[in-house]
């Protein structure tokens, strides 16, 4: 089986049934037709802006627009057009480094196809007979991708915390890892998609970590979200990301980065250009 597969999955979407949303004049994310519909149907904050939807000038400041698209959410989670809210807010950014413009809950963030971000940590450990990568599984009563395997720490970038305070935040709830040995993790680059789902969009960014751990720490959950760990070799891990599909969606983008970054996957594979591109679309 080839691993252009994941690349492909993560990256299926048809544009056609989308339109854009705005904000201060800036393209922020994509908006299905019939959600148009219903965000012009609530009116204030919302207005029709040429072919897409817009929220509304003289909601002129960041706190304005996040409280008022803030309560057109609330009506909308109330009517259960979007699901219920995770109470965990994520910036509205034209780009990485920029201003936000607004604030929206986590829950609300693809159906208004909003560029999020995330980060994701492999956990590295050199041993005798090669190197080996800690695999968690995630719990069976996650609400995506329940019981897949996943990296040793991973998660969204919330407003207010920077990427370091999160990488720490993170690596703490996940893993039990102390602050001083996840500020050790080593930035590598980053992973992007564009993944269409039941709910709208997914434009993400993934900042990828390397993290060596040395053989007597071992990972311990915190938060519930991971059942269990495992320490596989990293041989063990490609081939599980080949043939199966075991792995929640994006980790195995984040796996396949790690392969090629490490040597374990080069020029000899006949999809490797084809990878190399479509980690960074």
């Amino acid at each position: 089986m080839s691993l252009i597969r994941h690349i492909e999955a993560c990256n299926a979407h048809d544009l056609s049934r989308y339109r854009p949303f705005r904000v201060a004049g800036q393209h922020v994310g994509w908006v299905a037709h019939d959600f148009a519909k219903r965000l012009l149907g609530l009116g204030d904050p919302f207005e029709k802006d040429g072919e897409g939807v817009a929220v509304m000038d003289r909601h002129g400041d960041f706190d304005a627009r996040t409280r008022a698209v803030g309560d057109a959410i609330a009506t909308l989670v109330a009517e259960r057009t979007i699901h219920k809210l995770r109470r965990e807010m994520y910036p509205v950014l034209t780009r990485w480094g920029a201003e936000p413009l607004l604030a929206m809950d986590r829950a609300a963030i693809p159906y208004f196809g909003i560029r999020s971000f995330g980060l994701h940590i492999n956990g590295i450990v050199r041993r005798a007979d090669g190197p080996h990568l800690w695999v968690g599984r995630r719990a069976n009563d996650r609400g995506v991708a329940p019981g897949k395997l996943d990296n040793l720490v991973a998660g969204g970038q919330p407003l207010g915390l920077t990427l370091e305070e999160n990488l720490v935040k993170e690596a703490r709830e996940e893993a039990d890892l102390p602050p001083e040995l996840a500020l050790s993790a080593r930035p590598v680059g980053a992973v992007t998609y564009l993944m269409e789902n039941e709910r709208g969009l997914k434009p993400d960014t993934l900042f990828c970590y390397d993290l060596e751990l040395p053989e007597d720490v071992i990972p311990r959950n915190t938060d519930g979200e991971v059942e269990a760990f495992f320490l596989w070799p990293v041989e063990r891990v490609m081939e599980s990301v080949r043939t199966t599909d075991d792995w929640k969606f994006n980790v195995n983008l984040v796996v396949i980065d790690f392969l090629i970054r490490h040597g374990y996957l080069g020029p000899t594979d006949p999809d490797y250009l084809d990878l190399v591109k479509g980690l960074r679309r």
